[in-house]
């Protein structure tokens, strides 16, 4: 196994692949991988839309919140977050505990829309501006996924294989850095 620090983080906005990442980054690392959303319905025993029209959104932070700090604390661990973690100032404290962890998937808005065009199952953009609301989520967004990541990585005209090449050898520097 590579000499990495565990758990890792992804974080980024909606549609940036932190699933698909995760996905093939915990399999290169064989290791558990955690989604956060897909962890919160299986919990929950409900999808996201329902918890959001059910509860509102500080519900489904709420439920984010505990799950976040379970997963986290599984220890050897990929866990792809949803965009609005960095919302809540917990979450941004375990994100802060794990800094060097912590990857920023990042991608620009013409990917971000071609992917979310047909996914009816993201509440936040169900609007008739999608574009619009995904400006202005970035705007809030950006500065807290920049405050709390270590590593950045370009995930929109990219692979999701290349893109963990670039991850892992990011974290090999990171660990090289901080020895």
């Amino acid at each position: 196994m590579l000499d990495i620090s565990l758990p890792l983080i992804l974080i980024g906005p909606t549609g940036a692949g932190k699933t698909t990442v995760g996905r093939v980054l915990a399999a290169k690392l064989n290791v558990s991988f955690f989604d956060l959303d897909e962890e919160i319905e299986t919990r929950s025993g409900a999808n996201i839309p329902w918890i959001f029209d059910v509860e509102g959104e500080d519900g489904f932070r709420d439920r984010e919140t505990r799950v976040f700090a379970d997963l986290v604390s599984q220890g050897d661990v990929v866990v792809s977050t949803g965009a609005g973690v960095v919302l809540r100032e917990k979450n941004r404290e375990l994100l802060m505990k794990h800094r060097h962890q912590v990857i920023w998937l990042q991608v620009d808005l013409k990917t971000q829309l071609d992917r979310l065009k047909n996914d009816k199952n993201r509440p936040l953009i169900q609007v008739t501006d999608p574009r619009g609301k995904l400006q202005a989520m970035a705007a809030e967004r950006e500065p807290l996924y920049q405050a709390h990541a270590a590593i950045q990585v370009q995930t929109s005209k990219t692979n999701p294989v290349i893109v963990v090449r670039q991850i892992i050898e990011r974290l090999k520097g990171e660990n090289h850095e901080n020895a």
